[in-house]
């Protein structure tokens, strides 16, 4: 976790046991928003019309989208999920504890009632992540030094007219 987050749940607000009030993240750092998982397998096909096994995959699909940036979900600063009955909200809750830091949670926004554009799909949902820079400067020195290379090859190929 990028060491410049800050977990606040303020003494004038309610402390909620599944989610912060407040993540506050300081640069310098990475800032990656994941879009809204279904539970979708790799075939792009519903895996179930069960609300519990959608919404294990969904997580597993957080997870995975989470590995391709270097994250994992001790790195989510904020989810937002969409139900399409709010009733399911305790089965959320419990797949989605199994996965959460419970000692730094992220700040969260559940809605329920929505309509998907996938049909028979129970859920959706989406994060953001905070990374600290040096993965972001890790990931740039591939491009650095190429271009580094090309310029000291220019610089021979000039000397050698």
């Amino acid at each position: 976790m990028a060491a410049n987050i800050r977990f606040i749940n303020p003494d004038a607000l309610t402390k909620p046991p599944t989610y912060t009030q407040v993540v506050e993240v300081t640069g310098p750092g990475r800032t990656v928003y994941i879009s809204g998982q279904l539970a979708t397998g790799r075939d792009g096909n519903l895996i179930s019309r069960d609300f519990r096994a959608q919404a294990l995959q969904v997580y597993e699909n957080l997870k995975a989208a989470l590995a391709a940036v270097g994250a994992s979900f001790k790195d989510v600063v904020k989810i937002n999920s969409y139900l399409a009955d709010i009733a399911h909200l305790p089965v959320l809750r419990e797949v989605r504890a199994a996965y959460l830091n419970a000692a730094a949670l992220p700040a969260s926004t559940t809605l329920g009632g929505s309509s998907f554009a996938r049909e028979g799909a129970l859920l959706e949902v989406e994060v953001v992540v905070a990374l600290p820079a040096k993965a972001a400067r890790a990931a740039a020195k591939p491009r650095a030094a190429k271009r580094a290379s090309r310029k000291t090859a220019a610089k021979k190929r000039g000397k050698r007219k």
